[in-house]
């Protein structure tokens, strides 16, 4: 009993642990979001990344397997002369595959409107319906 006890705590432990860490290229890699458009990007190719979700019957928190991949993935753009990566999918398994880009500045900024409401000075609002 006492060794069941003393796993789980190990496991419990172990799953906050954060083991990727950002390397020194990987710093200056932006992270453009799924659907945002980088047709004024050069695609330089594909990354594929995984860690581990589960250790054992534990899974690891969901929010940091994603952080993890990410920072994976920034850390393999400057290998293919990118500057930005981009989800390709959602995660699987501890897996998910990634878009590598070369902006050079031309990736509009996160959250910045595109289109017509770009130039547009007027806000629209939408009632809730209860």
């Amino acid at each position: 009993m006492r060794h069941l006890v003393i796993s789980a705590v190990l496991v419990a432990a172990l799953g906050g642990c954060t083991w990727v860490k950002m390397a020194p290229g990987g710093a200056a890699v932006k992270v453009a979001a799924a659907g945002q458009d980088l047709s004024a990007c050069e695609k330089r190719g594909e990354v594929s990344v995984s860690v581990r979700d589960r250790l054992g019957p534990y899974e690891r928190n969901n929010i940091k397997v994603r952080d993890e991949l990410e920072t994976l993935a920034r850390n393999e753009a400057p290998g293919l002369s990118a500057d930005t990566v981009q989800p390709k999918g959602e995660p699987d398994d501890g897996e998910q595959r990634f878009l590598a880009y070369r902006c050079r500045g031309a990736m509009p900024a996160a959250g910045a409107p595109s289109g017509p409401a770009a130039t547009d000075d007027r806000a629209e609002t939408y009632p809730i319906e209860d």
